[in-house]
């Protein structure tokens, strides 16, 4: 009973009064019509006043739920009430149809139909045509008669009470269920929010990270390898100075050359453009100008090979193999000694590969300090620079073998 202002809750709080009062102005006014005695009358007032009193106690408890003790204790006095009123007078049975109407909400399921047959049993006996008992076989076979209709009907109206109560309940777990399920949902969109707010954060130092491991590669690949070449061309000029000062000039042109191109590479390196041998001319023209540059500061030979039809590269894929090439080219003349190279430049339909080759002092590429170059930016800088591009970089070498470094990537065309 929860109050709360539906047409049924309005009925089952204010119609027991109703039916009530309509039941003893209807009594009052037939009390000559069915014959009422002097005790009849008296019975019939005191069971009225002891019917509103029980009202009135109800519908001050009536908060409490439903189906517990006050609300059976109030469906039975009802009913026997109105099964006394009824026996002073059938027209007090607009008061006991209450008990068809309310009884599912006041009694336990398993009592529902025995709540009804009572009801029943009263309405059949007030409307049978005299009264309650039944005065003659007439009334009798009538009182049968309507107790089989009214049970048939109080049957009937209890199953489709009970199918809308179960409907109600399923309505109600529904509701319950999607309030669950929307409380998860709910959850779930925070910890979606959280979980996004968490990815959002980790690509934005994924990004840094990769960015600084980007400009510490062109640093390594540009200011590095620069300055190697000036302290040897210095170290050169310093060594043939008294004894060839022309050489020790070239030395130092060589020097100043290197410097300034580090210095121009640094900066494009910073601005993340391409290499300014790229600017220029087109892949292989710059690798023959790197291997070139090479073989003249090192003094050992270098050849420059090209297989393939030669396509336009996409600059990024373009900058990755030369800055590769001069990696390894550099790591020859700095770690392994070499006095031979050669690079190969092969176009292999929608795969580009480039092998750089020396004939130094080799090294074990399972040792862990092979992976990278005594700065930490040789090998693994190769390879990033490859996978950043979905390429490979794989590494054959053994000590006193020399080295070959291949390094594949997807041909992409220029836009």
């Amino acid at each position: 009973m929860n109050g709360d202002g539906t047409t049924t809750e309005l009925f089952h709080r204010h119609g027991p009064y109703a039916l009530l009062g309509v039941a003893v102005l209807m009594a009052a006014l037939s009390s000559e019509l069915v014959g009422m005695s002097g005790t009849d009358m008296y019975a019939a007032t005191a069971l009225v006043s002891a019917a509103a009193a029980l009202q009135v106690w109800w519908s001050r408890i009536r908060q409490l739920p439903s189906h517990d003790r006050p609300a059976q204790v109030y469906y039975v006095l009802r009913t026997v009430l109105g099964f006394a009123l009824c026996w002073c007078n059938p027209f007090f049975s607009v008061y006991a149809v209450a008990g068809y109407f309310d009884v599912a909400a006041l009694l336990p399921r398993r009592f529902v139909r025995l709540g009804l047959m009572c009801t029943a049993v009263t309405m059949a006996g007030a409307q049978s045509g005299s009264g309650m008992p039944p005065a003659s076989l007439t009334n009798w076979l009538a009182f049968g008669a309507l107790f089989g209709l009214h049970s048939a009907l109080a049957v009937f109206f209890g199953n489709v009470g009970a199918r809308e109560e179960a409907k109600a309940r399923r309505q109600k777990e529904t509701i319950t269920d999607l309030e669950r399920a929307n409380t998860r949902l709910e959850q779930a969109l925070a910890e979606n929010a959280a979980l996004h707010t968490q990815l959002l954060l980790q690509a934005r130092e994924a990004g840094v990270a990769d960015e600084r491991r980007r400009l510490a590669a062109e640093i390594h690949d540009t200011l590095a390898q620069g300055l190697t070449g000036i302290i040897a061309q210095l170290q050169a000029a310093t060594s043939t100075a008294d004894a060839d000062p022309s050489l020790a000039r070239e030395h130092l042109d060589r020097a100043a050359g290197l410097a300034r191109h580090s210095l121009g590479e640094a900066r494009r390196s910073v601005h993340n453009l391409v290499p300014a041998a790229l600017e220029d001319d087109d892949l292989p023209g710059a690798l023959k100008k790197t291997v070139t540059g090479w073989a003249q500061r090192t003094g050992a030979r270098a050849d420059f090979t090209v297989t393939g039809t030669v396509e336009p590269l996409h600059d990024e894929v373009a900058a990755t193999l030369l800055r590769i090439a001069g990696e390894a080219l550099a790591n020859a003349a700095r770690h392994a000694g070499a006095t031979r190279a050669g690079v190969t430049l092969s176009y292999m339909g929608d795969e580009i590969t480039l092998d750089v080759r020396d004939d130094g002092c080799g090294f074990d590429p399972a040792a862990p300090a092979a992976h990278s170059g005594s700065s930490g930016f040789g090998l693994g800088g190769m390879r990033f620079r490859a996978e950043r591009i979905a390429g490979t970089v794989t590494v054959e070498s053994g000590p006193g073998l020399g080295t070959a470094v291949c390094a594949r990537v997807p041909l992409v065309h220029r836009d």
